[in-house]
Order: C-alpha cells, then sequence, then structure tokens
C-alpha cells in the first residue's frame, strides 16, 4: 500500500499522507514544479585552492611589472627625443647601449630591458581539476613532461625501426641524400630544455635526453622525423650573410688568390692574401714566419693551415700594422682562416666555423674604473 501511494504521488500529482494507523487522501490543487533540484557543488580540492591563489597572486605581479614597463619604455622614449608609440624593441636596446656604456662586451654583462612575459620564467599551468584528479597519465612520475618526452623518442625509434623493416622486406635502401645532417648542430642547453619543459632536470635526466635523442638520428630513416628532431637541437655558430665564401680570383700566371681586408685583433689591422697552388712561402711585412721572435705567435699563424692540412700547398703574403705579437697574429690567423674558404670543401668550412677559426675576436682591454687603479687592481687599503 506504501508504494502505490509513492507511485501517486510522483505520477497523479497528489499528495497523500498517512500513518500506520489510518490514511487520508488530500487532493492538492497546486502543479509539482518542474525546476530541477539545486545541483550539488562539487568540493575544490586544497591542491586546486593553493594554485588559484599563487594564479592571481602570479597574474597581479605580472600586471604590475607589465605596467613599470611601459612608463619605464615611454621615459626611454622621452629621454631619446623619440615618439613613445612607435618605440620599439630595437630602439630600447639601442638607447641602452648608448646610455650604459660598458667595457664589458658579453652581452648579459650589460643591462636590459624587455617585455616582462620574455624575462621572467614562465608558469606551469593547473595539472588537475578542481576535484584534484590530474590531467597527465604520468603526473606522479615527478615530471610528466620529461618522461613524456622520453616516450615520445621511445615512439619515434620502434616507428622508424618499423620502417626500416618493412623497406627491407622490398630490398629497398634508405636515400642517402636525404639523410639528416649532423654536423654543425648540438643539442640544445640543460637550461633551454628546461624552460622548454617547465621543469627541472638532473645532470644524469639531461644525458639521459642526449643519449636518445643521439640513438634517434643515427637510424638511416632519421628524416622522417626531422621536425620532431629540429625542436631539439641548433647550429653550433649562425651562419649570417658576411659568411659568403667569395670566388677567388687569377692573377698574371693563372694562379687562384683571394685577399681579406680589414683583418683585425685588438688594436691590429692586416690584410692577408692567400695563393694557391704555392710551396708554403709565408712573408709578413717583407719578412718570414721569424718576424714573430715568439713562438705562441707562430703557432697562430699556422694553426689555420695545419688544421686544413694546407701547409706548403698555399702561399701567403700579409701587412700589419699597429698592436703588439699577439694581436697581429690574430688578425693574421682570422685573415688566413677566411681565405682558406674558398680552396676547401664545405665539410672542411663546417669544422673550422666548429674549431673557432671563423669566428672573429672581439676582446679589447677592459676600462679603467674610477676609484681604482686599474680596469680590476685597487688601490691598497691604508687604515691609518
Amino acid at each position: 500500500m506504501l508504494n502505490l501511494l509513492k507511485i501517486a504521488n510522483r505520477t497523479c500529482g497528489l499528495r497523500f499522507s498517512y500513518s500506520i494507523v489510518e490514511l487520508k487522501c488530500h487532493y492538492v490543487t497546486e502543479p509539482i514544479s518542474n525546476t530541477p533540484p539545486t545541483a550539488r557543488k562539487d568540493k575544490v580540492s586544497k591542491a586546486m585552492k593553493a594554485y588559484l591563489e599563487r594564479a592571481k597572486s602570479h597574474n597581479e605581479f605580472m600586471k604590475i611589472q607589465d605596467h613599470e614597463f611601459k612608463l619605464g619604455k615611454r621615459h626611454l622614449a622621452n629621454m631619446m627625443g623619440e615618439d613613445p608609440e612607435t618605440f620599439t624593441q630595437a630602439n630600447i636596446d639601442e638607447a641602452i647601449q648608448y646610455l650604459f656604456p660598458s667595457g664589458l662586451y658579453d652581452k648579459t654583462a650589460r643591462p636590459i630591458m624587455k617585455p616582462p612575459e620574455e624575462v621572467i620564467p614562465q608558469r606551469k599551468a593547473a595539472e588537475f581539476d578542481e576535484t584534484g584528479r590530474p590531467f597527465h597519465s604520468l603526473f606522479y612520475t615527478a615530471r610528466p613532461h620529461y618522461n613524456k618526452l622520453l616516450f615520445d623518442i621511445v615512439e619515434n625509434i620502434n616507428s622508424l625501426n618499423a620502417f626500416e623493416d618493412r623497406m627491407i622486406q622490398k630490398q629497398l635502401d634508405a636515400d642517402v641524400t636525404l639523410k639528416l645532417e649532423t654536423s654543425g648542430f648540438e643539442w640544445i642547453s640543460k637550461a633551454a630544455l628546461e624552460k622548454h619543459l617547465l621543469e627541472i632536470l638532473s645532470d644524469a635526466e639531461y644525458d639521459n635526453f642526449v643519449r636518445a635523442m643521439t640513438r634517434l638520428c643515427q637510424l638511416p630513416y632519421s628524416y622522417r622525423e626531422k621536425c620532431f628532431i629540429n625542436q631539439f637541437r641548433k647550429p653550433m655558430l649562425m651562419k649570417t650573410d658576411s659568411d659568403k665564401i667569395p670566388k677567388p680570383q687569377f692573377d698574371e700566371n693563372g694562379k687562384a688568390y683571394i685577399t681579406i681586408y680589414e683583418c683585425m685583433r685588438k688594436s691590429a689591422r692586416a690584410d692577408v692574401t692567400v695563393t694557391m697552388p704555392g710551396s708554403g712561402n709565408i712573408t709578413i711585412n717583407g719578412q718570414d714566419i721569424t718576424y714573430f721572435e715568439v713562438t705562441q705567435a707562430r703557432e697562430q699563424v699556422l694553426f689555420p693551415l695545419v688544421f686544413t692540412e694546407m701547409i706548403g700547398k698555399v702561399d701567403i703574403v700579409a701587412n700589419v700594422e699597429h698592436g703588439g705579437f699577439s694581436g697581429q697574429a690574430g688578425a693574421i690567423r682570422w685573415g688566413i682562416a677566411m681565405a682558406l674558404r674558398s680552396f676547401v670543401d664545405s665539410e672542411m668550412i663546417d669544422r673550422m666555423r666548429i674549431a673557432g677559426l671563423l669566428q672573429r675576436d672581439f676582446r679589447r682591454r677592459e676600462r679603467k674604473k674610477p676609484g681604482q687603479a686599474g680596469a680590476r687592481a685597487k688601490y691598497t687599503w691604508k687604515k691609518r
């Protein structure tokens, strides 16, 4: 009987009040409301509350930093007499270099002024929902992004091995022209990888990453995963338009020669002419290699020839002035290396670039500081 009353309550809009002793039926005129009951609010986990608080404070901090950057940019533009609305980041860098001259040639030693999102490290997004359940399947490994990266590397290795097996069954070889170029490139540094993954890594974990990526590149069909590999490698030295190799000219005897002007090192200035074929003669200001009395300077001049195995195959004529023996030898060395690019193959040029032969040495004498005896030297402190 009780069950029938409950059914009637739900279907007919009748409300019955009953007891064990007697049953009384009362007709209800108002219809039953169709509005659903109030939804139960899901409880927010403590981890999500802490994350939301940190995210809120971080956003407020970034707003303050962005306001200060825009204000500083406007003041800097007014100091330089420029329009603040059209003042670009390149103009900011030039203005800082003009207003804060420094004898330190390392870029990291100079003051910087960039948008806060480029200077302040990024924060990880929420890795769990409001109830505390993680999104990532590898969340409890403590480094989900790093382990996911290793997982992707293994997946790519397995897929390339399977593809190679299919090609072997079809008696097909890998195309040599499509082989992935590895010379002149290096894997991104540990700091860059941590910035990419937004996770802190140990040295052992970074070594595991390098070994796994190296194994992936050694596969014959690694070019199929070129886009994935290029995310984690970079050229050792960026090539610019100035790296264009000049074409040799020919003298009256039919010998090819290259002349490099403005060879600079410290205060020394030189011009170097390399002629091929030659007998290995080296002329410096009308003298032979004994122009330099110091053995170290002679080794500096001969190093590009020894490295490229061109010693005894070319003739060199150099004119140098100003500076000391170290600066003059460095200027001649750079001129010889730049000229030898026209007589060696591209693989040797990459090796020279990696060895630092094609990199100009911009080091200068550090300026004296006020209140000091020299650039770094200090006056002797006396109590009395």
